[in-house]
């Protein structure tokens, strides 16, 4: 079993938003487990469906690895970032009788997530069409590199490709000429991100539209899509003014200033979102000619003296400490910071304050550290009530309690490697 506040399907926490739903997640890696930790999170009971003796493959994507009790290597760190309140069902669906008990659990379930390829699913009777057929109130969702159709519908889509086609890339790095420029992806898999994310709200949307009419429904989700659409304030530029954006390195496209700045110590963030903000900022640090310069007075005028506005504001600032600006700039409410390191992140107070790193234990005992969702939800909070699952933990507890399935019958599925536990 894997770690638990509470075992079994049948004892789902009521105060979760989504305690009545249950998931079936066919995904891997990250955009799809993504999704299925979200609604898992708000409380529905989360099945992963992994191949025995592989699993997802995101369990071997390390070092850093899960320490083994014994000093053996344990699941990756990667895997725990998106499959906290989970149970693992290790079975093999290639085979017909594995095939056949996962389309049995699908006739029962509220939400299927995967993302095999386009009509990657069909030959096991796994499809929306088949699944549907059966189940027609079925939330399914397909998350896939291109989408089901279209030119790109057959290609593999992984995030880093994803990023560079989306036109994300082309506006990450350093500008052009400066030491260092070119291309960069972000140091996270933002387009599996945005995309587990469209995929989460989707569902949810989808299941408030069955609640009123009683209807499934077909969820098609591309990365590329979905990180096109994060493209934002950068999309909306070129469709309304046909504005091709450049790298700027830390500069802001639309804002100004607001970037990263050398101090006497280091690095500084100011983010100055409106004119007032300027003018507190500039009497904050004794800068009233800048505020007063009718170059300066606006914050278009502010982009359109960029350079000059920069220039000053490096000759001024790099002669305070970090920690010094930051007082002086939130005492007179500008927005500013610093750039901490990820162990910096996790010791910050407000971080720390807010709970937002929570541990869960799995039955041996093994303690994960996750990140919580980072929604605080009133009436009805996300919890971590299970730890990421070993491969197959919830195997027989799952086929015993949700399909009646016998130990005689277990037994001799997984002494023939159709199932594992």
């Amino acid at each position: 079993m894997t770690g638990t506040l509470s075992d079994g399907a049948g004892d789902r926490h009521t105060e979760g938003a989504l305690s009545h739903i249950r998931v079936l997640d066919l995904s891997r890696v990250l955009a799809g487990p993504w999704a299925a930790q979200m609604l898992g999170d708000m409380g529905a009971d989360v099945i992963k469906v992994e191949r025995p003796g592989h699993g997802d493959d995101t369990r071997v994507w390390g070092p850093p690895f899960i320490p083994g009790e014994n000093g053996e290597r344990g699941d990756a760190a990667y895997f725990t970032a998106a499959n906290r309140n989970k149970r693992s069902l290790a079975i093999d669906f290639s085979d017909p009788r594995g095939a056949g008990i996962v389309r049995r659990m699908a006739a029962n379930t509220d939400v299927i997530l995967e993302n095999f390829k386009v009509g990657g699913l069909k030959k096991f009777g796994l499809d929306y069409e088949s699944v549907a057929a059966e189940n027609p109130s079925i939330v399914y969702c397909s998350i896939t590199g291109f989408g089901q159709d279209g030119p790109y519908a057959a290609r593999p889509g992984y995030d880093y490709v994803i990023q560079g086609m989306s036109g994300l890339m082309s506006i990450t790095g350093r500008p052009d000429g400066a030491p260092g420029d070119g291309p960069l992806k972000a140091g996270v898999a933002t387009s599996d991100l945005f995309g587990g994310m469209y995929a989460g709200t989707a569902i949810l949307g989808a299941l408030l539209h069955r609640e009123r009419t009683g209807e499934g429904q077909y969820l098609d989700i591309s990365l590329l899509e979905a990180q096109v659409a994060g493209l934002a304030n950068q999309g909306a530029g070129f469709l309304t003014a046909g504005v091709i954006p450049r790298r700027m390195g830390n500069s802001h496209p639309n804002v100004a200033p607001y970037r990263v700045y050398p101090v006497a110590d280091g690095d500084f963030i100011l983010a100055v979102g409106n004119d007032g903000q300027f003018s507190r900022a500039c009497e904050a640090l004794g800068l009233e000619h800048l505020r007063d310069d009718p170059r300066f007075a606006t914050n278009a005028a502010r982009v359109e003296n960029r350079v000059a506005l920069d220039t000053a504001l490096e000759e001024a600032l790099g002669k305070w400490t970090r920690d010094d600006l930051i007082a002086v700039l939130e005492q007179a409410s500008v927005p500013c910071g610093p750039i901490n390191r990820v162990d910096e992140v996790f010791a910050d107070p407000q971080i720390r304050h807010r709970a937002l790193v929570e541990v869960c234990a799995r039955d041996d005992g093994t303690e994960i550290p996750v990140v919580a969702y980072p929604v605080k939800m009133s009436m009805t909070p996300a919890t971590c009530r299970r730890a990421p699952p070993t491969l197959g933990a919830d195997t027989f507890d799952i086929l015993r309690e949700e399909l009646g399935m016998r130990e005689k019958e277990l037994e001799q599925l997984r002494s023939e490697g159709v199932i594992s536990c």
